[in-house]
């Protein structure tokens, strides 16, 4: 009898159940469980990530839809809404087949390399980290996986295996001296992959399912996934990704697995079929898009859009804005398609669009308003051309339905603009810790980067806990008069701390010569006019912060000011303390000689550079 481990009735997929105990199931067993499980569960998030894009794939192909979005409402208010997906898993039941001799599941029978070489299983298990095997768990190397962690790897490695030199399979006519050279990673490896969790599997697989009459995307008749698929050989297709379905299963790789009856212990893998992700949004709804100038200039058309990806430096929180809203083009439009009719300027950027299906069930009722969703993020960051995994995005932000509501964005403006101010005001902090270290005649970049990174840790919580209340606030105008008010006090409090700690030498200071480069950018401090000089401290640096902060947050007690109005504090009185600020001076230099300099004008921190991070053409 031929060897076999039946995906649909073996436990493969890790998940916890609603009362938080880890289990594993099978694909039966998750969907006729689905609403009490509280999520899937892996080792690593990109795992978690693929197998919901599978279990999308089949329940979008059992349930063919669907179909729009009353259909969808039905599926939701339905709890035996996904129990076709039984029969379905019976009648597909062959190629969910880990191990079957002819189509064994997303795999290829019978590859082999030019050389009949089984590799080692390090090539496809993600969380051995590439030349650094001293740091991981499995030592000296993987070199034997059970059936049920081998399927799982085997969908991750479609998902985000790495690019670089591959060993080129027999019968691939793209292998040239026995090797194929880059091609590039896996599908969702250029994403940066979007999902939106529910407080049950069942509602994540639902909030996920897309109903095919969403105008933001498209859902051609033929799209299937792999396994509705004629098997794949050792090439390429070379044909397009047909829609979600084929997407959420697309083979990004070629590979087969060798075993025995104790488990898995080598691997066959090579390149399958590669796509470029380049204006695929009304494809892929699991990511954020933004324009590119310079492949719209290479390419001769507009607009072209590609993958935001991730940035694993900077949180959910402070990217925000990628999240709730379309951000509008140059020109002004851009209400999200991309297409720039009647002569709107396209979007510069596209929120996900399950995130903008998400918007059209708020929209038509059939979410409540101050429903929470949890948005995951999920994305992978490669090093050395993308040959290694160097850091693997996992986020969650926590957010009330409202936010995506089409025809009201008040509270998504309210939002962005908290998250904002955040932003401008940890500037602010850093800016400090750059003068500080400037007046001690030491080097600014690491003190600027370290108080920055303390700054938005300290700001992370109390963001995330003020956008959840929003659910409950009627007036969010003055809910983010409450956020400046908070921002002002915990950030003043952070420089006080920094001032508190300076030593001697910025409280004697030293005399400071501008260098004309002040622009107001944010990427400097003090540089004022040049030629001019000035002599900077502790002191003038306090001074200084406060003002920037002033001009991030508005001054207390100013009813003109961005800030909240009233109050009739003394707007020459820093918040949080600190030295008066003086009309037109700082404080008198320590020799007693002439006022040192005020703020030049122009120093960075009155105002600041787009917060959206760099992102590569």
């Amino acid at each position: 009898m031929a060897p076999s481990f039946d995906l649909t009735s073996s436990s493969w997929i890790g998940v916890v159940r609603s009362d938080g105990s880890p289990d594993e199931l099978s694909l039966r067993q998750v969907f006729a469980q689905a609403d009490d499980l509280r999520c899937v569960v892996a080792g690593l998030a990109t795992q978690e990530f693929a197998l919901i894009r599978l279990l999308l794939a089949v329940a979008h192909d059992a349930l063919d839809g669907p179909r729009d979005i009353e259909e969808w409402a039905e599926l939701w208010e339905d709890r035996e809404s996904l129990a076709p997906v039984q029969e379905y898993l019976t009648r597909h039941a062959d190629r969910f087949d880990l191990l079957h001799p002819q189509t064994p599941f997303l795999q290829s029978a019978g590859l082999r390399t030019l050389k009949d070489e089984v590799l080692s299983l390090d090539r496809i298990v993600a969380d051995v980290p590439a030349g650094e095997k001293f740091f991981s768990a499995r030592l000296p190397e993987v070199e034997r996986l059970s059936f049920a962690e081998a399927a799982r790897w085997v969908v991750h490695v479609h998902a985000y295996d790495t690019s670089g030199i591959k060993t080129g399979m027999a019968g691939d006519d793209r292998v040239k001296s026995g090797k194929v050279y880059p091609l590039g990673t896996g599908w969702c490896g250029g994403l940066g992959g979007v999902f939106v969790e529910g407080d049950t599997l069942r509602e994540t697989l639902l909030l996920n399912l897309v109903a095919a009459d969403t105008t933001e995307l498209e859902f051609p008749a033929d799209d299937r996934p792999a396994w509705r698929r004629d098997p794949c050989g050792p090439g390429s297709t070379d044909r397009p990704a047909t829609g979600l379905r084929d997407l959420y299963s697309w083979q990004s790789r070629r590979l087969r697995l060798h075993y025995d009856a104790d488990g898995v212990h080598g691997v066959v893998l090579g390149y399958g079929d590669q796509h470029t992700p380049r204006n695929m949004h009304r494809r892929e709804p699991m990511t954020a898009w933004r324009r590119s100038e310079p492949q719209e200039k290479k390419l001769g058309q507009s607009p072209v859009y590609l993958p935001l990806e991730h940035d694993p430096a900077r949180s959910a929180w402070r990217g925000i804005a990628a999240l709730v809203a379309d951000r509008p083009g140059d020109g002004g439009g851009g209400g999200g398609g991309g297409g720039g009719g009647g002569g709107a300027e396209p979007a510069a950027r596209l929120r996900p669009r399950i995130l903008e299906w998400i918007a059209r069930l708020v929209s038509e009722g059939h979410l409540r308003p101050r429903y929470l969703v949890r948005a995951r993020l999920v994305g992978v960051s490669y090093g050395t051309q993308q040959s290694v995994v160097e850091e693997v995005v996992d986020d969650r932000l926590q957010m009330p339905v409202v936010l995506l509501h089409r025809q009201d964005p008040t509270y998504a403006v309210q939002a962005v603009a908290a998250s904002d101010d955040a932003d401008r005001a940890v500037r602010a902090l850093g800016d400090l810790a750059a003068d500080l270290a400037r007046a001690a005649g030491v080097g600014q970049e690491g003190p600027r980067a370290a108080s920055r990174a303390e700054g938005f840790d300290a700001l992370e919580q109390p963001y995330r806990n003020w956008l959840s209340a929003l659910a409950d606030i009627p007036d969010p105008f003055s809910h983010r008069d409450a956020w400046r008010r908070q921002l002002r006090k915990s950030v003043g409090r952070l420089g006080d701390r920094l001032i508190a700690a300076a030593g001697d030498a910025a409280w004697e200071g030293r005399l400071c010569t501008g260098s004309g480069s002040g622009s107001g950018t944010g990427t400097g401090s003090g540089t004022g006019t040049k030629g001019s000089t000035y002599w900077l401290n502790a002191g003038l640096a306090d001074v200084w912060f406060r003002g920037r902060l002033a001009r991030a947050l508005g001054a207390p007690g100013d009813p003109d000011s961005p800030g909240p109005a009233g109050g009739g504090a003394d707007t020459n009185t820093p918040d949080g303390g600190g030295p008066p600020a003086p009309d037109g001076a700082g404080p008198p230099a320590p020799d007693g000689g002439e006022l040192s300099a005020p703020e030049p004008a122009g120093t960075p921190g009155s105002d600041h550079a787009a917060t959206t991070p760099e992102v590569p053409v």
